[in-house]
């Protein structure tokens, strides 16, 4: 069953979500589980909505902005025993299908609609779709009230404005009348401390190689832990944003299973999350494989583990913890283990974990891109011909970091990741916006009539109809150029049409483009 019913969706598209919709059989998930899947979305499809979720896009920061190739599911599966059916279980997904990377609130509000949903009728999702049509847009920065099902949800889209690592608190309001209102602290982030808690001794390494782009194999007993662990993995380099494939789940069905699993080549540039013991023969070329037990947070402090050797992991039946050869660039910093490892002890909520593991991936996040992104505004747009290691001996990760290690030898690694052509293709976009946006003011500033004055009619058409496309392409890119500039510039435009003679005057005002 689809809804809304007019919703169009390609027969391969349907074929990868019906495969993703349920664990693999011997995951044994009895009860309720919730995971989360993303796959390709076909070619040759036409976009909707593009144009204006493209809008909302612009003010978002990079890491949330969606990726037109790809869509995300969002999971609720049931499977109890019930003896009336052939197959002596119940069985049953209900899947919300999104280009956005809202993990949180569509988990959040999966949980209030799927229980309800596998007791009552198809009726019911229509009246969810009912409530889902009245949401506002998803704009960023803005308090958002979403009804669904005699619930209000209350949250904040971030956006690019906010300093990383802050959180805009959504107070839980006591309405006068009946609805229930649930405040979501976030969007879009998971469970940190909890997804990364049984690899927490190699989270460096881990940050290192996600960071670097290296083929990555999760290898957990459920989607559900496959799945919020991929996320943490994605999220661990924010602000920056990963930008090769990731999968939170993954299977052997999937479209793209040959193409990730061949051996013909290198393994690519992607993070998947799988839970057939099939993977660990398949997979067994891949250079980092994490293997995660039971998410389970524990009651003392855990013990260190050793990084394991690759051959050593033959089945799914292999101990948790690491399986490379990958020697870090960085030293170990036994900072945030012992810090983490005293909040075990000290029985510190989940939550307060989660903010300190993010907080210090951020620093170290931070610390390594701030030397780039000084380096790239000193390149704009005129100083061409500076060495960037200089530059980054000058204002490197020293200043930020007390880590000691090969930076060096970890950024030459980074140059040659889909991570650094995505942040340097994003900042060299901003960068040629910027200088079009101050080209538009140095154009206001100038008197543009009395230039045209001085130069022949054609010169002068020529200026109107560049000015005409200039302000054009403004509003379609969106450029960060104040409205009382664009107004400015409009009124040049007129001015000069005007000084011009009327036949002139008749076609200029009347192409509007």
């Amino acid at each position: 069953v689809i809804y809304p019913p007019h919703s169009k969706l390609t027969d391969k598209e349907k074929t990868n979500i019906c495969y993703l919709s349920f664990p693999d059989s011997n995951s044994g998930c009895l009860g309720d589980t919730q995971f989360c899947f993303r796959f390709r979305r076909s070619t040759g499809r036409k976009v909707s909505l593009c144009c204006f979720l493209d809008q909302l896009d612009r003010d978002l920061p990079v890491y949330l902005k969606k990726d037109p190739a790809y869509y995300y599911g969002y999971v609720y599966f049931r499977q109890v025993r019930d003896k009336s059916l052939k197959r002596g279980y119940f069985q049953k997904s209900l899947v919300l299908i999104s280009k956005l990377p809202y993990v949180h609130l569509f988990r959040t509000m999966l949980k209030q609609i799927a229980p309800e949903y596998f007791e009552k009728t198809e009726a019911f999702l229509e009246a969810v779709c009912s409530d889902v049509d009245r949401w506002p847009a998803p704009i960023p920065g803005k308090i958002l009230h979403l009804p669904i099902m005699g619930i209000i949800m209350k949250l904040r889209i971030p956006t690019y404005r906010d300093k990383p690592g802050t959180t805009p608190i959504v107070q839980n309001m006591h309405q006068a009348d009946a609805q229930i209102s649930l405040a979501l602290p976030t969007v879009h982030e998971v469970d940190l401390f909890r997804c990364l808690c049984p690899v927490f001794f190699h989270i460096q390494m881990l940050w290192e190689l996600v960071l670097l782009g290296e083929p990555l194999v999760v290898m957990a007993p459920s989607p559900s832990e496959s799945s919020e662990t991929v996320l943490a993995l994605v999220s661990c380099i924010s602000p920056l944003k990963y930008c090769s494939d990731f999968r939170p789940y993954f299977t052997i069905h999937d479209s793209e299973f040959k193409e990730y699993t061949t051996r013909t080549q290198a393994p690519p540039s992607v993070i998947l999350g799988v839970t057939n013991p099939f993977f660990a023969k398949t997979l067994q070329h891949w250079p980092h494989i994490i293997r995660i037990g039971d998410i389970k947070l524990p009651g003392e402090v855990p013990k260190q583990v050793k990084v394991k050797k690759l051959k050593n992991l033959k089945t799914l039946d292999s101990k948790p913890g690491v399986y490379t050869s990958y020697k870090p660039y960085l030293n170990k910093d036994e900072e945030i283990v012992k810090q983490l490892q005293k909040g075990v002890q000290q029985k510190r909520p989940t939550e307060a974990q989660s903010v300190i593991l993010r907080r210090y991936f951020l620093e170290l996040t931070e610390s390594f891109i701030i030397p780039l992104e000084r380096y790239v505004a000193s390149l704009m747009p005129l100083q061409k011909c500076i060495s960037p290691w200089k530059t980054l001996e000058k204002a490197g990760p020293q200043l930020t970091s007390g880590l000691k290690g090969d930076w060096i030898g970890l950024y030459r690694h980074f140059l040659k990741s889909p991570n650094f052509d995505g942040w340097f293709r994003s900042r060299q976009k901003e960068m040629t916006q910027k200088l079009e946006a101050l080209h538009l003011e140095a154009l206001c500033n100038e008197n543009l009539v009395f230039w045209s004055q001085k130069h022949t009619e054609v010169e002068a058409v020529d200026l109107v109809l560049k000015l005409k496309n200039k302000l054009l392409q403004a509003d379609r890119e969106q450029l960060p150029v104040k409205t009382d500039t664009l107004k400015k510039l409009q009124t040049h435009i007129n001015d000069i049409i005007l000084a011009l003679p009327d036949d002139l005057q008749d076609i200029l005002l009347k192409t509007g483009t």
